[in-house]
């Protein structure tokens, strides 16, 4: 199998990964937090370690402030839902939200009575902070940004957005989904207030994994509450870090398979990461554009983007190339609208989707080549 859907999860992991995760589950399987006897505390020693791996890595103020959550779904709504809101509070967010950001903002909207704006790119990256700028007002109380396009691969300046807010009390929230373990991210320097990724794509890390990291003056209200471990007698969520952010057990073999899948990340480094990454993607675009009737969607150029490609062929209905590539080329790819609608009223794709092709460590020169010569198979075969 070719698997070109790594912005959806990366596969496959390094062996480490299922390793660390067979050794929880069969040497220290208890709940860590819960109990004092050793295998709930060699539990709680990983997941401390990964948290400090975590901390090393985004630059978070304090490990404390580090949440583990399902994935980044339920880490952005904590994020979103978490900040006490009023009526009459503004959102500034950009048309590349997945839904997992722009579904929480418009309950909001009905909810609470706040308002959203979402911003589109201009022609350079030096364009967002003015696009941002112009936005903001005095009840401008988030700005979400998304890092990384999960469609297209267009990269946001989040450092530029980050210099910008320092002179505005608006609170900083960056998903970075498809980022975190390709690019570099300093929650201190980019002045991020909170930082929301899953541990399953870019970091290397199992499925069922996600991280909220959160500067320590930021207020959150627990959208979750329960069992913490500690405080029992307390008939109110404790408001301790992280306990009371976290209730419930904690996936201990999938944050012990996180803290491989970072440690082999380090091991790589994000450079050469985004590097290799990058030039399967900019391969795959020359490629593709010597298809007749392919249109690639977002950027072609040669500008630092992200290991994803989108595009459609005229006349050809996406899903059934995605298909066809599966049953008859043995290549894993994505099609439809990949949960970022948005997305695709910006390049006017909703009605038909494109097939999106996305990159990760491992992949190879040699599969984008096979994954070519099938998608000119397939183009000829359905249109000639």
């Amino acid at each position: 199998m070719i698997y070109f859907d790594q912005a959806a999860s990366s596969f496959p992991k390094p062996t480490t990964v299922a390793l660390a995760m067979t050794e929880a589950v069969n040497e220290y399987a208890a709940n860590p937090g819960r109990s004092g006897h050793h295998l709930a505390q060699r539990a709680n020693k990983v997941i401390e370690e990964t948290r400090k791996k975590l901390q090393k890595m985004f630059r978070n103020e304090s490990t404390n402030r580090i949440i583990f959550s399902l994935n980044a779904t339920t880490a952005l709504n904590q994020a979103i839902e978490g900040i006490s809101w009023e009526s009459g509070d503004h959102v500034i967010a950009t048309s590349f939200e997945h839904n997992s950001v722009r579904r929480p903002l418009e309950r909001l909207k009905l909810e609470k009575e706040i308002e959203v704006d979402y911003v589109r790119p201009g022609e350079n990256e030096s364009e967002w902070t003015s696009i941002i700028s112009r936005k903001l007002t005095e009840k401008t109380k988030l700005v979400m940004v998304t890092h990384g396009s999960n469609v297209t691969g267009e990269i946001i300046p989040i450092d530029l957005i980050g210099k910008l807010l320092k002179k505005h009390k608006a609170m900083y929230c960056v998903d970075a989904s498809q980022t975190a373990g390709v690019l570099p991210i300093n929650m201190t320097e980019m002045n991020i207030d909170l930082l929301a990724f899953p541990g399953h794509k870019g970091l290397m890390g199992p499925q069922g994994v996600g991280v909220l990291l959160v500067k320590n003056h930021v207020t959150l209200r627990p959208i979750s509450v329960g069992g913490t471990g500690s405080y029992s007698e307390d008939r109110k969520q404790p408001k301790v870090w992280p306990e009371g952010w976290e209730s419930g057990t904690l996936n201990t073999p999938g944050i012990a398979g996180l803290l491989k899948g970072m440690e082999e990340v380090e091991k790589k480094g994000l450079s050469k990461i985004f590097e290799h990454e990058k030039m399967l993607a900019f391969r795959t675009i020359n490629g593709l554009t010597k298809v007749e009737g392919v249109r690639i969607i977002g950027p072609k150029g040669e500008e630092d983007r992200l290991g994803v490609v989108a595009f459609f062929i005229e006349g050809i209905d996406g899903q059934e190339i995605a298909m066809i590539l599966d049953q008859h080329y043995d290549i894993a790819v994505r099609a439809g609208l990949h949960c970022a609608p948005m997305t695709h009223d910006l390049y006017e794709t909703t009605d038909k989707g494109v097939i999106r092709v996305s990159f990760g460590l491992y992949n190879t020169e040699s599969e984008v080549d096979k994954f070519l010569v099938a998608i000119n198979e397939i183009r000829d075969g359905l249109l000639e």
